[in-house]
């Protein structure tokens, strides 16, 4: 799959223009992802990796004298709702770089315009450092989930430069992310992008073999496209968490009270046969750690042929972690999506961080999809993070890019679609 069609912001650099510093005083918008979690109490981010992961882009356009404008949406708001507000995530990239962030009371209009005409850049050699404006949550407006074209167009007025750096929001089709691009004629992807699609192409591409996919989360219904995709690349498919346990149902195993998608029963079967016949290895768990609820303090491991009654399967076992442990071994490329049980409770994270490590320390290429997965790599620890070749941050968008759908975000980018 070849992105070469699309411009990254360093090429932005080398625009139409005389040669020099072409994004110095320009105003550019950069789409991120800062749709993070905020404790329901406090309302305080809980963890600001997608802050974090947005820095080497925000920090190129800046040092290029640029006016940076910030866009992220926040939530799923029904209209104005203070408690999604951007404000703690301005609060916290300015305690991150030591600028000044502006946040003006709405994300179109006369109040995010005066804030952009005012900023001082960095190539400005003011006192007090460059600023930067981030727009209130795109989701205020009901165009932006709509793909409104008129909304779009409001977003346009700010910026003569359009690039794209959120990549958990690039498959859907909204107005940030699809329309505003296209009425933008100086476009292109940021740098945590171009990771992005450059680290998720090898494992669509050509992927080294043996690959290995361990495949996580609660349900089946949510991976059956990756599931049928990845049949046609992978070696063997590691299955864990509570859609493990629809399968093993399938089979005509007893779970007890575990989470099982009745209605999923015959496209498990379907997808255990389709294995069989593309001659992939699906394995299932031999053994799970089972409670008698999410909120127990201690689990039982037992055979998944003999899970007690009353109790639900809440983590793989010690003999179905060795098991998939000896088949990520060889692995030559790895992808990980969904954690292998509730890895929020100390009592059933063992599955989930011991796989981690697993796929941690090989030698072969691995990528961690984004969502629950990169959540449970980053509280393992750093040691084990940092053996990972790339952690994707985008959950949905990284399983639509191995499903091989289309995504929006990343066609509005390409040359062909320019205004």
């Amino acid at each position: 799959m070849a992105f070469d069609d699309i411009v990254r912001i360093e090429q932005l650099q080398k625009g139409p223009l005389e040669e020099g510093e072409w994004l110095a005083n320009k105003r550019v918008f950069i789409r991120v992802d800062f749709n993070v979690p905020l404790d329901k109490k406090t309302g305080a981010i809980t963890d600001d990796s997608r802050i974090r992961a947005a820095l080497p882009t925000i920090r190129y356009a800046v040092e290029a004298g640029a006016k940076v404008i910030l866009a992220s949406h926040l939530g799923r708001p029904k209209g104005h709702d203070e408690n999604l507000s951007l404000e703690p995530v301005g609060l916290r990239l300015a305690e991150l770089t030591g600028w000044e962030v502006h946040l003006p009371e709405d994300c179109i209009g006369d109040a995010p315009k005066k804030v952009i005409h005012d900023l001082r850049v960095a190539s400005a050699g003011l006192r007090g450092g460059p600023q930067i404006c981030l727009l209130e949550n795109l989701r205020f407006h009901q165009g932006e989930e709509k793909n409104d074209e008129t909304f779009a167009r409001a977003l346009a007025e700010l910026c003569d430069v359009y690039v794209d750096d959120a990549f958990g929001a690039m498959h859907r089709a909204h107005a940030s992310v699809d329309a505003l691009p296209r009425l933008v004629k100086d476009r292109g992807m940021g740098l945590l992008v171009a990771s992005e699609l450059a680290a998720l192409a090898r494992l669509v591409g050509a992927p080294a073999r043996p690959y290995v996919a361990v495949l996580g989360g609660a349900k089946v219904s949510d991976k059956i496209a990756v599931i049928e995709a990845l049949l046609a690349r992978c070696t063997s498919i590691c299955i864990g968490g509570a859609m493990a346990n629809t399968f093993l149902a399938a089979q005509g195993l007893n779970m007890q009270r575990s989470l099982v998608e009745g209605d999923k029963l015959a496209l498990a079967r379907t997808l255990l046969q389709k294995a069989d016949t593309a001659g992939v290895k699906l394995l299932l768990p031999v053994d799970v750690v089972v409670g008698t609820g999410i909120d127990v303090v201690e689990g039982q491991v037992v055979a998944v042929t003999a899970v007690p009654a009353e109790t639900m399967a809440l983590d793989i076992g010690p003999k179905t972690i060795a098991a998939y442990s000896a088949v990520l071994r060889g692995a030559k490329t790895v992808f990980w999506n969904g954690p292998m049980g509730l890895f929020e409770s100390p009592a059933f994270a063992t599955g989930t961080f011991e796989l981690a490590r697993a796929m941690s320390g090989i030698a072969g290429f691995t990528v961690v999809g984004g969502g629950d997965s990169a959540a449970a790599v980053n509280q393992a620890g750093g040691d084990i993070a940092a053996g990972f070749d790339h952690l994707s941050t985008g959950g949905g968008a990284s399983l639509e890019f191995i499903e091989g759908k289309r995504m929006p975000g990343i066609e509005a980018l390409r040359r062909g679609a320019r205004p």
